[in-house]
């Protein structure tokens, strides 16, 4: 997997390049009726202990998202292969392609139009669209072409696996032979062989998506003092963790990794957000969430991070589950999972309102 990785950070290297030629681009007189905030709410002393608890009740619910679908395992009506597990599973990219659309999405348009910034580019073009479509399509493209690289690599070399035939991958971090009856390898024929590579990568995908989502998201809250609006974000961010969790657990499940690699994965799923809280409290003094660059940077990243996460949610979680043979087969469970993703994404929806 060492190449698909340097591609990864390959291209999360170039995007903060360009993110960074395009802050050195801003205004660096800020306007002062957009340097300071002036509220009520705006309170150091009192938002530090809010802060806190955050991080403490945000690093329990990630913890218990992302662990339930691996630690329910031995639970059989809870399995990867019973229709429950697939139930939650939509529920769960129901949160995620709504934390996409409806959150992540307006606050990168809110940013970018701010009147802080000036009239040209920003109120000129409407780059939040454009950057969330290009990260689409970029995200199409490393899933694509990771896909090719892991299945080339498990196959050592060579055209497209044949089908019927016999395909070793990884049963965790080292390869077995076939036949070699060795515990954790996972020999699979065909189609099973390239689902599963397939589920590893979007795995991986979405894992590293969800970790820069996060830490955006975390850096946001812990630079702000405003009371007001961080004692609701501690409910919604909560319950957007705990769900977007169990489907990055689902994820890593079918993934079929070693205990090891799965513990690596869930951990930093769960610290992200926590870490980012924790560095925007660092920078608090010097952080000012209304000047360009902030405005800009942030803003960019909540469009890519948009992108992303709609993509992985309608491609890699829903469209792959739905249009499988096991909902295929099903239309009753078709309907219940629906049903999940549309009672996932209005609840999502709902916390908008408050967040």
């Amino acid at each position: 997997m060492a190449t698909t990785q340097t591609l990864f950070e390959l291209i999360i290297s170039v995007f903060f390049i360009l993110i960074s030629i395009f802050t050195s681009q801003v205004v660096s007189v800020v306007p002062e009726q957009c340097s300071l905030e002036s509220s009520d709410c705006v309170d150091k002393s009192k938002a530090l202990p809010l802060k806190i608890i955050d991080i403490a009740s945000i690093l329990v619910t990630s913890m218990i998202g992302v662990s339930s679908p691996l630690l329910t395992r031995s639970i059989p009506v809870l399995g990867p292969d019973r229709s429950l597990f697939v139930i939650v599973k939509a529920f769960a990219a129901g949160i995620i392609l709504a934390t996409g659309f409806m959150h992540v999405l307006p606050d990168s348009f809110d940013m970018l139009s701010s009147s802080c910034l000036p009239e040209k580019p920003w109120h000129k073009f409407p780059f939040s669209g454009f950057v969330a479509m290009f990260s689409a399509i970029g995200t199409l493209m490393v899933d694509s072409i990771a896909t090719s690289l892991y299945s080339q690599r498990n196959r050592g070399g060579g055209g497209v696996i044949p089908e019927n035939s016999e395909v070793v991958v990884e049963g965790g971090d080292e390869e077995e032979e076939v036949g070699g009856g060795h515990d954790g390898a996972a020999v699979k024929e065909g189609s099973q062989g390239t689902q599963l590579l397939r589920c590893r990568v979007v795995a991986m995908v979405l894992e590293l998506r969800v970790i820069v989502h996060s830490i955006v998201i975390g850096l946001a809250l812990g630079a702000s003092n405003n009371t007001c609006t961080i004692k609701p974000l501690v409910a919604a961010l909560c319950f957007h963790q705990m769900f977007e969790g169990m489907g990055l657990g689902g994820c890593i499940l079918q993934a079929e990794y070693k205990l090891m690699k799965k513990a690596v994965m869930a951990f930093f799923f769960a610290v992200t957000t926590p870490f980012g809280i924790a560095l925007g409290m660092a920078l608090s003094n010097s952080y000012r969430e209304n000047s360009p660059s902030s405005l800009i940077t942030v803003g960019l990243l909540n469009a890519a991070s948009a992108g992303l996460l709609i993509y992985m949610a309608l491609v890699d979680l829903l469209a792959a589950d739905f249009m499988g043979p096991k909902l295929q087969a099903s239309i009753h469970l078709q309907i219940k999972s629906y049903v999940a993703v549309l009672l996932g994404a209005g609840l999502m929806s709902l916390m908008a309102k408050w967040a």
